[in-house]
C-alpha cells in the first residue's frame, strides 16, 4: 500500500495514465475509471502473471429511479440470476474451444514431471484461462449490479449461507461422505455463478436498498395463490401449482415471492397446521414458521365433535389470521395444538 502524493498520478490520454512507484519510477497503466481522489494505491501480480494497480477510491452510490419499483432476485446454477420481471441472466462461461483447450492443458499437467519447465508452462496457461473466466464473471457481476441499482429502488435477495452450501461432502476416514463428486460439481456451479459477489456489489452500489429474504419454502410457494407444496416443482425449471394449476418458470416464481415479501404483500415465512386422526394433535411435518405463534382453544366436547379455534399472529407484518377447524371425533378439550 502506497500513499498517493500530489503529482504521483497523471493522465496521458483518455485510456492511458502513469503512476510514480517508489524505487521503480513512472509506470503506465490502463485508465479505466476516475482516480483523482485516490488516497493510496497497491500494485499486485495475479496467478496468470498480470500486474495490476488498484487505487483506493470510494465510489458514490447509484441512485434508484425513485418510483418504488421492487425486484426479486433468485440465484441458481442453471440460471445465474432470475428476476421477478421474467429475465434470466447468466454468467458468460468459457467458449467451447476454450473448454477443450483447458481440458488438454489439465491432461498435460497431469502427465508432466513435478518441477519441470513443461509443468510450469502448463500451470501458467491454465491460470490464464481461469483468470479469463474470472474476469468475465466479475464483469458480469459489475454490469448486473449496476443495472439493478439503477432500475429498482428495492432489491430482494434470498439470504443464503453460501459458505455452508459449498462445504465439501467428503467427510472423514471414520465417516466418509456420499455423492462426493456430485456435491463437488454443485459447489463449482455455485461458485462459478458468482452468487456472493452479486449481492455484495449490489449492496455497495445500492446501500440500504437490498433486502435479505428468508429462503424457506420460497421455491415451493405458488406466487398466484400462495399454496405450498413440494410436488409443485415438476422439474428444475418448471413450477406447476397443484392447487390452482398456475404455471411459471420455477426460478422466476421464487423471485416473485422474494419481491412480494420485500414489498409486504406476502409473509416472509410459511407453514402448515396439521391435525391427526381421531382428533389427536400432531406436529406439522414442516418446521415452525419464523415469527408465527399458534395457540389452540377448544370448545365444549360432545358426540357431535368440537370446534378448534386457531389464531396465527404474524410478528412484524401486522396481520392476524383466524381459522376454524372442526374435529369430528375425539375429545380434545384442554389440549393445545402446536406447530
Amino acid at each position: 500500500m502506497v500513499a498517493v502524493k500530489p503529482g504521483d498520478v497523471r493522465r496521458l490520454s483518455r485510456k492511458v495514465g502513469e503512476v510514480r512507484i517508489p524505487k521503480v519510477g513512472w509506470v503506465r497503466f490502463r485508465w479505466s475509471r476516475p482516480v483523482e481522489q485516490a488516497k493510496s494505491f497497491r500494485v499486485s501480480r495475479d496467478v496468470a502473471g498480470r500486474w495490476h494497480v488498484a487505487f483506493a477510491v470510494i465510489p458514490a452510490p447509484i441512485s434508484g429511479p425513485g418510483t418504488g419499483a421492487a425486484v426479486g432476485v433468485d440465484r441458481g446454477v442453471t440460471a445465474s440470476a432470475a428476476l421477478s420481471t421474467g429475465e434470466l441472466l447468466n454468467v458468460p462461461p468459457l467458449w467451447e474451444t476454450e473448454k477443450k483447450r483447458l481440458l488438454r492443458l489439465q491432461r498435460r499437467l497431469a502427465r508432466a514431471k513435478r518441477g519441470s519447465k513443461r509443468r510450469s508452462k502448463a500451470k501458467t496457461a491454465i491460470a490464464k484461462l481461469k483468470a479469463r473466466e474470472g474476469d468475465r464473471r466479475k464483469d458480469w457481476v459489475e454490469k448486473t449490479s449496476t443495472d439493478l441499482a439503477r432500475r429498482f429502488d428495492v432489491i430482494a435477495v434470498e439470504d443464503l449461507k453460501i459458505s455452508n452450501m459449498t462445504r465439501s461432502a467428503k467427510g472423514t476416514l471414520e465417516a466418509p461422505g456420499t455423492n462426493v463428486r456430485q456435491k463437488a460439481g454443485l459447489n463449482q456451479g455455485i461458485l462459478a455463478n458468482g452468487w456472493g459477489q452479486l449481492v455484495i456489489r449490489t449492496g455497495h452500489k445500492a446501500p440500504g436498498r437490498v433486502q435479505m429474504i428468508d429462503p424457506r419454502y420460497t421455491s415451493q410457494t405458488c406466487n398466484a395463490c400462495g399454496h405450498i407444496a413440494r410436488e409443485s416443482r415438476e422439474s428444475q425449471a418448471l413450477f406447476l401449482c397443484v392447487a390452482c394449476q398456475h404455471q411459471d418458470n420455477a426460478d422466476i416464481n421464487a423471485a416473485k415471492n422474494h419481491r412480494d415479501t420485500a414489498a409486504g404483500l406476502r409473509g416472509g415465512c410459511a407453514g402448515r397446521l396439521a391435525v391427526g386422526r381421531a382428533g389427536e394433535p400432531r406436529t406439522s411435518t414442516r418446521p415452525p414458521p419464523c415469527g408465527v405463534v399458534a395457540v389452540g382453544i377448544l370448545c365444549s366436547s360432545g358426540r357431535g365433535g368440537c370446534q378448534l379455534q386457531v389464531e396465527l399472529f404474524k410478528v412484524g407484518v401486522g396481520f392476524v389470521v383466524i381459522s376454524l377447524l372442526t374435529v369430528m371425533e375425539g375429545e380434545l378439550c384442554g389440549e393445545t395444538l402446536r406447530t
